[in-house]
């Protein structure tokens, strides 16, 4: 097993179901971020951004959930991803800031998830096997080799740490909405829920999340 199999490894476990940390306890099934980030929705749209990490069984298990909820808050919302980066070289993160930059990220994301989760496929490995595993998915290569070492991609990658830390955010899957509010399966999940039930109550918060950011844009 390669040292970064083993980082990203090592990274999920404690990733996954934690605490979130420098977030205060604001209503059931949330907290509040105790420095908001400024949202960058327009008008009155309201922003939800996913972190995740391809590795993360829980991320596979709530992806389903969150792509059905996103389609039915249509033009309410703005939704993003942020993927943990394990380093600057970090294979999956790098893919899917190149495919974030094409505006692929719809074409392959749950592809991706099911691969490694499903179908056992070890496309983390390397920048090649996970650039061979996207060409056979539908992804330009000659785009993508060109956007992969481009300026906004390295730029971008450089800066996912601070920025996630900004958002003061420590586990996979987590939701932030609005800059403000912050939930998961572990929040939002109560004692002795399946993995889809803490999904499905998480995404019942987000509703109240995204009404109440919403209600406050008025």
């Amino acid at each position: 097993m390669r040292p970064m199999r083993r980082l990203m490894l090592a990274a999920t476990a404690t990733l996954a179901f934690s605490a979130t940390f420098s977030a205060t306890a604001a209503g059931p099934g949330y907290t509040t971020l105790s420095t908001p980030v400024a949202a960058t929705a327009p008008g009155k749209k309201v922003e939800v951004i996913e972190f995740f990490m391809y590795t993360c069984p829980h991320c596979y298990s709530l992806d389903p959930l969150l792509e059905e909820w996103v389609k039915k808050q249509g033009d309410r919302i703005v939704f993003k991803r942020l993927h943990f980066a394990q380093g600057p070289t970090d294979p999956l993160a790098h893919a899917y800031v190149t495919l974030e930059a094409m505006g692929q990220t719809e074409l392959v994301h749950s592809k991706i998830l099911r691969a490694i989760h499903g179908e056992r496929q070890r496309i983390y490995r390397s920048d090649e096997q996970m650039k061979e595993f996207l060409v056979k998915n539908g992804v330009d290569k000659a785009r993508y080799e060109q956007l992969f070492n481009s300026f906004s991609v390295q730029t971008k990658m450089k800066s996912l740490a601070s920025t996630i830390s900004k958002y003061q955010v420590s586990s996979a899957p987590t939701l932030v909405v609005d800059g403000r509010y912050m939930t998961s399966p572990s929040i939002a999940g109560g004692t002795g829920m399946s993995e889809t039930q803490a999904g499905r109550q998480t995404m019942a918060v987000l509703d109240q999340l995204v009404a109440k950011a919403a209600a406050e844009k008025k």
